[in-house]
């Protein structure tokens, strides 16, 4: 059974830090790129950061460069997101997903991060 899990939100004042953590089984977890995306009410998803199954990572969130770091541990079979310096406007639910080259994809059900003081 496939499973995608995240933790680490939580409530943060501004300029704080956490560490948003995913946790994949059921699948191959070091074939898959592992990607963190985020949803603000209102507002559409947006890719935060990447990482490629070979190590890879980008950022690719222009607001979050700089602030955020991406790392994947592929022996625990989970993915990491630093976020560092947060903002209001970084206030969002986070989601975890794995996508195969081909397309497939699974998705975690989200964590919760709100930046407020």
């Amino acid at each position: 059974q496939v499973q995608v899990v995240e933790s680490g939100g939580g409530l943060v004042q501004p300029g704080g830090s956490l560490r948003l953590s995913c946790a994949a089984s059921g699948f191959f977890f070091s074939m898959y790129d592992m990607l963190w995306y985020r949803q603000a009410p209102g507002k559409e998803r947006e890719l935060v950061a990447s990482i490629t199954r070979a190590g890879g990572s980008t950022i690719d969130l222009d607001s979050v460069k700089g602030r955020f770091t991406i790392s994947r541990d592929n022996a625990k079979l989970a993915v990491f997101l630093q976020m560092d310096s947060l903002r209001s406007e970084d206030t969002a639910m986070y989601y975890c997903s794995a996508k195969l080259s081909n397309g497939r994809q699974y998705w975690g059900s989200g964590t919760q991060v709100t930046v407020s003081s």
